[in-house]
């Protein structure tokens, strides 16, 4: 069902759409303990977690805690070609440093710029002071693997990576997004800043409607491709690791983030305890009615993984 581009609340209550207050009281507050948030917003807990649960995602370089540590960072890096910095508390991909390659001495950065090690030193120095930390608490610098993300969506995004958002609900993923960026979301996947969202068919992950800036959209804005041949490559996998990932968290609402590797596939980025309801506009339609059914579903309905995906494939075109 295609939601109107002007409608009341009550108009929205009707279609099934699930609006913010109704999202943080009758799901995320109910069905996420506080005590289990550090799951998901403490990135190294959350690749702890991830490789103990059989969850892939970008290979561990090492973890910077302390300021006498920074001086070791050459050592850390060394053995590996590129690398990805990132605040183990940060949120919305901000002090989030991505080096190409580098010779130890000078690092070549994803927009093809160069930096040296005094100012990745006071990168790392910014990080563990807090500066993009959640609510400014002390922080560690995380160092992974670049992920080599791989170009079958070359077509249908403009310079940036392309990530697929799954939402998870009591271990069924019932609703599910690509991100695809554009020349006026400066090559970043994010819906707020232009980017575009197409919704996905949970059944085979094939385009069911396209938005940006809360406007249905056929094309790409800059590279002209019609996204109803976007095809997502992997998509059982895509669906496996989302749903894997309730089997590591006992948080029963969340977002799943996955990116495509050249060699590994499907990837986990993140996951986020407060997934954004704009995957509602990119589908065209409401999640409301999709999170009622998982909740009338009797105790122990579907007891496996595979069952929970099989139930979410039958329902959720």
């Amino acid at each position: 069902m295609k939601l109107p581009r002007l409608v009341s609340p009550r108009a929205l209550a009707a279609s099934g759409v699930l609006g913010m207050n109704r999202r943080n009281y009758s799901y995320i507050m109910r069905y996420n303990r506080r005590a289990d948030y550090p799951d998901v917003d403490d990135k190294l807990r959350t690749k702890e977690l991830a490789m103990r649960a059989g969850v892939t995602t970008a290979e561990l370089v090492g973890c910077i805690r302390f300021q006498y540590e920074v001086r070791e960072f050459g050592k850390l890096v060394a053995p590996v070609p590129d690398f990805v910095i990132k605040p183990g508390h940060g949120s919305g991909g901000r002090g989030i440093l991505v080096i190409k390659e580098h010779d130890g001495t000078r690092f070549r950065k994803a927009n093809g710029a160069y930096c040296d090690y005094a100012m990745i030193y006071e990168h790392i120095s910014n990080i563990l002071s807090g500066l993009y930390s959640l609510g400014g608490q002390v922080d560690y610098a995380l160092i992974e693997r670049c992920i080599d993300f791989s170009d079958i969506y070359s077509r249908f995004s403009y310079q940036g990576v392309p990530d697929v958002r799954l939402i998870v609900f009591r271990g069924y993923p019932v609703m599910a997004m690509i991100r695809l960026a554009t020349r006026e979301s400066d090559g970043r996947a994010n819906l707020h800043q232009g980017a575009v969202g197409v919704g996905l068919s949970i059944r085979d992950g094939s385009p069911r409607f396209a938005a940006r800036h809360n406007r249905e959209i056929t094309h790409h804005p800059d590279t002209g491709a019609p996204f109803s041949e976007l095809h997502v490559a992997d998509w059982e996998r895509h669906l496996d690791l989302a749903a894997r990932c309730a089997e590591m968290t006992p948080l029963g609402y969340f977002g799943a983030d996955i990116a495509t590797d050249r060699q590994r596939g499907p990837l986990l980025l993140e996951l986020n305890a407060r997934p954004g309801l704009a995957i509602q506009i990119a589908n065209g339609q409401g999640l409301l009615s999709r999170l009622k059914l998982i909740e009338s579903l009797p105790e122990g309905a579907h007891p496996t993984r595979a069952e929970k995906i099989a139930f979410a494939r039958e329902h959720f075109d």
